[in-house]
């Protein structure tokens, strides 16, 4: 963990447990690949959202004080929107957003740090910390799944930033 991101760590360190979701993930590709996934409007509409869920994008300015406006598309067609505000983009170490749905004032938005560790073998530890309003909102989005979404999420990831260092080492 870099100096930077253990001290942001600690800040949340203060957040009581019955209010926070953590998902990390190991993906096989450098910090810098991985945050690029993150922040590149092109890339992230490719791979996040749960599985068999597909990503339309309204507006993404993915920087400090930008947002990414999108609609969650399930496999049976349900929408979801979502907002994410950016409040942090700090390259290549995290990213904070609030996020929730695309309204004003959404009770039920959550603070979300993105942070990228690299490993001494290349490889990167992304991890997802959800802050939410209250204890039984956390609850709420547990118990729908948000862990397993997550978990999902991240496994999209890594397999997109491995088909890109793989594309990378093919020399493509």
């Amino acid at each position: 963990m870099t100096d930077q991101t253990a001290n942001i760590v600690s800040k949340w360190a203060a957040c009581p447990l019955d209010k926070e979701i953590v998902i990390a993930r190991v993906v096989d590709a450098d910090r810098e690949t991985a945050f690029e996934a993150w922040t590149d409007p092109a890339q992230i509409v490719q791979w996040f959202g749960p599985d068999g869920f597909q990503i339309e994008s309204h507006e993404a300015d993915i920087r400090a004080g930008g947002v990414w406006r999108f609609d969650m598309v399930a496999p049976d067609g349900t929408r979801f929107s979502n907002r994410m505000d950016f409040l942090r983009v700090e390259a290549p170490n995290l990213i904070e957003v609030d996020h929730g749905q695309d309204v004003d004032d959404d009770p039920n938005c959550f603070r979300l740090l993105v942070s990228f560790d690299e490993q001494d073998n290349g490889k990167t530890v992304v991890t997802l910390r959800q802050m939410h309003p209250t204890p039984e909102r956390r609850a709420a989005v547990i118990g729908f799944g948000a862990v397993e979404f997550g978990a999902q999420t991240l496994g999209k990831l890594a397999a997109h930033v491995a088909d890109r260092t793989n594309v990378v080492a093919a020399g493509g």
